[in-house]
């Protein structure tokens, strides 16, 4: 997303905002979120409100305190009047329904990072946004390996099979490292998963290519180790030649922050956030 957009939806959610005379407590109006957040119908942003109460709830905290259902009054036609439903929501309560909401549409994937922090300065949400774009995309491929993991088990693979298959996989994209050598290449115990320390565009990559492994095994029924392992061998070179076409040499891109204490400090950070939004002031 362009610093443009950013700043463009930032501004909009500014003026949003509402709160009460002593200022202590911030909160917005769902019918006034709806539209920035890229919900055309009320009655979509209502199942993505009442997603959020379920997940308040399942993290053990009283909805009651960040979401409140109010009727407004609204004028049309000719002078006409009639009751219309909305919802008060603290910041935490905003920050949940945007974890609800699709992250590829831009407006959602701003306000997971927008609502979770409680600042005005737009590097911090930059920062955040980036953060969240490697952590969807670390989601993405451990959703696609186990996927690839249930495929070829199926098709008489076991859990060893499937680590040689991954590991010459990554031979074939980080231009001869297997798994093993980009650890220690990038000092990394073995115990710990490689994708976790890898960048977002290695993380993509690598999920592009086992997710035409899985097409591919499912669409040709492939069986057997040899030709699966064959099928993500190719895959990855594929996708290597991409890259290098772009001037992109995975094994040449520096290792990021374990992703396993940034998804440590994601969670403690909602958790702060939940305390500070406070409780939506009283009826």
């Amino acid at each position: 997303m362009s610093k443009q957009s950013i700043l463009r939806l930032q501004n909009r959610f500014d003026l949003l905002v509402q709160s009460e005379p002593d200022g202590d407590i911030e909160f917005w109006f769902a019918r006034d979120i709806q539209e920035p957040l890229g919900y055309a119908k009320w009655g979509n942003f209502l199942t993505a409100i009442k997603r959020a109460i379920e997940s308040c709830q399942t993290s053990g905290y009283d909805p009651d305190r960040h979401f409140r259902n109010i009727s407004k009054t609204i004028v049309h036609g000719k002078g006409g009047k009639r009751e219309i439903e909305d919802f008060m929501l603290t910041r935490y309560a905003c920050y949940l329904i945007a974890q609800n909401g699709d992250p590829r549409k831009e407006p959602i994937a701003f306000a997971q990072s927008y609502f979770a922090l409680q600042t005005r300065k737009q590097e911090l949400i930059e920062e955040r946004m980036r953060l969240q774009t490697r952590l969807d995309a670390r989601k993405k491929l451990r959703e696609s390996e186990k996927v690839l993991s249930e495929n070829i088990y199926e098709r008489g693979v076991d859990d060893k099979g499937f680590g040689r298959i991954r590991s010459k996989g990554d031979a074939a994209l980080f231009g001869g490292f297997t798994t093993k050598a980009m650890k220690a290449k990038f000092g990394i115990i073995e115990t710990r998963p490689l994708a976790d320390f890898l960048p977002t565009l290695t993380i993509a990559a690598k999920n592009l290519a086992t997710e035409m492994t899985n097409h591919n095994v499912q669409q040709e029924d492939m069986c057997g180790e040899d030709a699966i392992t064959d099928e993500h061998v190719q895959n990855n070179e594929s996708v290597r030649e991409m890259l290098g076409d772009r001037g992109i040499k995975p094994e040449k891109l520096p290792p990021e922050e374990d992703l396993k204490k940034l998804e440590r400090r994601v969670n403690s950070d909602s958790k702060r956030l939940e305390k500070k939004s406070g409780k939506l002031p009283g009826e």
